[in-house]
């Protein structure tokens, strides 16, 4: 296991980061000696040990306690990596225990701020086996409804990433940081680098964002603003309709995703500030527009350039937007925003919005854990239809469509806290459906929904192309038609 560089962050100026002038207290476990030598009698492990301490002023490679980041409480791990590596023992794995108990027991999130090489190996397998009772610590308090937040510093590698950092509902890592469950010493000589790296992390949808230093302490603050458990919260509001009037073509179009650092939009900085809720957006608000007179009317108008996408729409809605990033399987969908906010009045609602383009697989499950986080967090849902459908292209079948979309509606069917749908573009199909809540969906005058899009439709029918006009109209996908059919229960604009 490597000593600890000249640059990196010793686990107290780690937390003293976020914590600042608010303070931290620490807490220790009940005393629990190891043997001499420890558990398997490693020569030389407690001289091994006694370096460690005199060399950080350490007893172990993890520090806990209770603190407060910005203005909300919450229990703290820090792991020190010079002291051996911040390595996981069965004193490490006590002091995680128990700070997972003490969040449980308080009822307080936990932060996480993570730099270990693993498993410490002179303990051997009882070292391996705190993972297991990490984990186990982890489900308890996501059972009880509380949020979990990881930063991971560098490096974060092994178990530790295993377990404490990628277990996290919301990960965070620092630039740079040497992130993966392999470590520099066991991977494939031949391995990239930057698949090891945060950076790497979050361009594979890993890591939610990262975030330099010096906004850190911001961007947990709001996180805690957002997840903090929450009872009886009422739905989210309606979004207002946006007017396309005066607006570029694909005004408030999603940003792609980016390197995942620096602030700004969706791209995986710590949270991004819109404009105050309620004002108007870029798009601009208009006098009411007039309804759609035809099926292939409504189609024209919501595949319009003009028309605002799902960007200008959470600008316009939340003052505070914190992205989360990626399926957690390898992939990503720059195609659709998730992630919490926060409204002008400082509630918390987490949104999923699809940008116009046919969504991924990654898409999807990219919602399903969001809606579920929020679900289990007490968090109301907004969610912005607009898709022509989803992705039907031999890669997209490849990573599992139509598991990932069947996900995604029971997902929003086992939903307890309430779920807002708002369709500002295209409805295509089941892939578009899989997000709309049932009994709660609103449309907006440009907006339409289909069983199948006019093109499709009739060539399914075995029509000609110059009857897709008259098959639009006799779907009845214009907003007016899906009120009067139920589906929708009010137009917006």
């Amino acid at each position: 296991m490597p000593d600890a560089g000249p640059g990196r962050a010793t686990a107290r100026e780690a937390i003293a980061l976020l914590t600042g002038a608010a303070g931290f207290t620490e807490h220790r476990p009940p005393p629990s000696p190891l043997p001499p030598d420890g558990p398997l009698g490693w020569a030389g492990y407690d001289a091994a040990r006694e370096r460690a301490s005199a060399r950080t002023g350490e007893e172990e490679s993890v520090v806990y306690g209770t603190g407060v980041v910005g203005d909300r409480a919450c229990v703290v791990i820090s792991f020190e990596f010079g002291f051996l590596g911040g390595s996981l023992g069965r004193q490490t794995g006590d002091r995680l225990a128990a700070a997972y108990e003490l969040a449980l027991t308080r009822r307080l999130p936990l932060v996480a701020l993570v730099a270990t090489g693993g498993s410490r190996m002179q303990e051997g397998m009882v070292a391996l086996t705190q993972l297991q009772r990490v984990a186990a610590a982890s489900t308890r308090l996501r059972a009880a409804g509380l949020p979990q937040i990881a930063v991971v510093r560098d490096p974060t590698t092994g178990g530790g990433w295993a377990t404490v950092g990628a277990g996290a509902d919301v990960v965070l890592a620092l630039p740079g940081a040497q992130v993966g469950f392999a470590g520099s010493r066991v991977r494939p000589p031949d391995a990239d680098p930057y698949a090891y790296s945060a950076e790497g992390q979050f361009a594979a949808g890993q890591v939610d964002a990262v975030v330099p230093a010096d906004e850190l302490a911001d961007a947990v603050t709001d996180w805690l603003r957002a997840l903090w458990p929450h009872e009886g919260l009422p739905a989210a509001p309606v979004p207002g309709a946006l007017s396309a009037a005066g607006a570029e073509p694909g005004a408030g179009a999603c940003k792609g995703a980016g390197a995942g650092t620096g602030s700004g939009g969706d791209t995986g900085s710590g949270g991004d500030t819109g404009s105050e809720a309620g004002t108007p957006s870029a798009a601009g608000r208009g006098p009411a527009a007039r309804l759609p007179g035809t099926g292939r009317e409504a189609v024209a108008r919501a595949r319009d350039p003009r028309r605002p996408r799902a960007e200008a729409y959470l600008a316009d809605y939340f003052a505070v937007r914190l992205p989360l990033h990626g399926d957690r399987s390898g992939s990503t969908d720059p195609g659709l925003l998730c992630g919490f906010g926060l409204r002008g009045d400082g509630q918390p609602v987490a949104y999923v919005a699809q940008c116009g383009t046919p969504t991924r697989p990654a898409g999807y499950r990219a919602a399903a854990r969001t809606i579920r986080l929020a679900d289990r967090l007490g968090v109301p849902v907004l969610t912005l239809v607009d898709t022509p459908g989803a992705a039907n292209d031999a890669e997209a079948e490849r990573a599992g469509a139509g598991a990932a979309i069947a996900d995604t509606f029971a997902a929003i069917a086992a939903a307890r806290v309430p779920v807002t749908t708002l369709v500002i573009g295209e409805g295509g199909s089941g892939g578009a459906l899989a997000l709309a809540a049932p009994g709660n969906t609103h449309v907006t005058v440009d907006s339409y929904f289909s069983v199948i899009a006019p093109e499709p439709a009739a060539a399914i029918l075995k029509r000609p192309p110059s009857e897709t006009g008259a098959t639009a109209d006799q779907l009845r996908l214009r907003p007016q038609d899906l009120v009067d059919l139920g589906f929708a229960r009010s137009i917006v604009g």
